[in-house]
């Protein structure tokens, strides 16, 4: 995760707005085939989201015609299904082409190869380029007038000012109102500390 920028006003809950750069998301069956039998993750930095972790550990994926990504974290706890979720420009560097989805919606996409210290682990299917979104609390949606799986569009103010259209709304009571946006995305509209954001219904 990246830079940070809130959003002033008489919301009930100020909004971060955080680059998220290339990752994954692995089940523990895919965690023990790289790391060993019964390795469990190790947070690094815990991110803003209630549990949620980088972790320690990194994997090395392995694209077509041998391209591979160095030290492509994980982030924790493990989940049900393996994801990676990369941006437009490492998915062409490693000659990918990657649908935009939503995480967990991974019917269809492209696999790959992940390498870890104890062994090869396939992906079928899981890459993918992740789809902006916002993640709120019912009080922030109610302030909003949204509810979960609605879209809404978020203002960047400044040099390279951007509107994006087709912000993703999650709704869950344990969620605090924060946006999550690719690297390539962050960098389109000069995203920066001091950057003005605001979320338009």
């Amino acid at each position: 995760m990246g830079i940070s920028v809130t959003q002033k006003g008489e919301a009930p809950n100020p909004l971060v707005v955080n680059v998220s750069a290339r990752h994954c998301h692995l089940t523990q069956e895919a965690v023990e085939q790289l790391f060993g039998l019964g390795h469990q993750l190790t947070p690094m930095k815990w991110l803003y989201q209630e549990g949620q972790y980088a972790a320690e550990e990194s994997v090395t994926l392995i694209g077509p015609r041998s391209r591979i990504i160095s030290n492509l974290r994980i982030l924790g706890p493990c989940r049900d299904i393996n994801q990676v979720e990369l941006a437009y420009t490492d998915a062409r560097a490693l000659g990918f082409d990657l649908p935009v989805r939503q995480s967990g919606n991974i019917e269809g996409t492209p696999g790959c190869m992940l390498m870890g210290p104890n062994g090869y682990f396939k992906m079928d299917d899981g890459l993918i380029r992740a789809a902006i979104h916002v993640h709120m609390s019912p009080e922030d949606a109610a302030y909003y007038g949204v509810k979960d799986k609605d879209f809404m569009k978020l203002k960047v103010y400044g040099d390279c000012g951007t509107t994006f259209d087709r912000l993703f709304v999650r709704v869950k009571p344990e969620f605090k109102l924060e946006v999550h946006l690719d690297t390539d995305e962050g960098n389109a509209c000069g995203l920066g500390p001091d950057s003005h954001c605001e979320l338009i219904k």
